[in-house]
């Protein structure tokens, strides 16, 4: 196991950005829907969805990864009771498996807790949907949702190569999701059955409440379909993106919106 944990911090970034690269090409090859932007409301887009990830990469680097850290080294060291499967593939399966399910009901949490919402409504106010959203969070979701993290990961004891494996897979498995990729049919119906595709979660982004809250699934569709969320409504390429009766907001206001006060 510690050739996987030295093998993700050597190449975690690299594969990440090779995973990016990818499907901004398959994006501008072949996209599943035409972006409804002109010239500068697709700048200012960038300009938003850049500017939350760089604030979010630096608060990782000075807070997240050494909360991440933190959790795996404290806590209960009931695990050793049980090794060496603990400490094996099939451990590390199991851990991805219960992170899957529990930010599963994290995700959902944001959409059902008013005060979580108003850190998750800025991912769901981008007015289009294509990887760069994988990254678009506010700083507030991405530190709770690090808090929350350590509590389940410092409950279980999980270790830190899980955490990195689930990390990485959470990343690449959101860049593939929020893509504006056309996939063959058959092909993306035979992967939801396992999988959260873009056509399943196009459906979780369309501005209309009641799709809004359904399929929360990070990587496995079929959480959805055993706790009774899963939306089999079919995507269009003409649906609108975003939050019902929200416009897209500038940087500036997407830094601040869940301080706004609401009427």
């Amino acid at each position: 196991m510690e050739t996987v944990t030295e093998t993700l911090l050597a190449y975690k970034s690299v594969i990440v950005v090779g995973w990016v690269i990818l499907f901004f090409i398959m994006e501008r090859l072949s996209p599943a829907a035409i972006v409804p932007l002109d010239a500068k409301g697709k700048a200012g887009r960038l300009f938003s969805n850049g500017g939350l990830f760089g604030t979010n990469v630096i608060l990782s680097i000075f807070i997240v990864v050494p909360i991440s850290v933190w959790a795996t080294t404290t806590g209960p060291d009931w695990r050793s009771a049980y090794a060496p499967w603990w400490d094996g593939i099939g451990g590390l399966l199991a851990d991805l498996l219960i992170l899957d399910m529990l930010i599963y009901f994290w995700h959902r949490a944001n959409h059902e807790f008013p005060l979580l919402w108003r850190f998750h409504e800025v991912h769901h106010l981008d007015a289009t949907l294509d990887s760069t959203t994988a990254f678009r969070f506010h700083w507030g979701e991405v530190l709770l949702s690090a808090l929350a993290r350590a509590v389940i990961v410092i409950s279980l004891d999980i270790p830190l190569e899980s955490v990195l494996v689930f990390e990485t897979q959470v990343l690449l498995a959101a860049i593939f999701a929020h893509s504006n990729v056309k996939l063959s049919p058959r092909l993306e119906k035979a992967l939801g059955w396992i999988v959260i595709t873009p056509a399943i979660h196009w459906i979780h982004h369309h501005a209309i409440r009641r799709d809004t809250d359904s399929n929360y699934g990070n990587l496995f569709s079929f959480w959805d379909r055993l706790f009774r969320t899963f939306n089999k409504t079919p995507r269009s390429p003409t649906m609108s993106i975003g939050v019902e009766r929200e416009p897209e907001k500038p940087f500036l206001r997407l830094f601040m919106r869940p301080f706004e006060s609401r009427s």
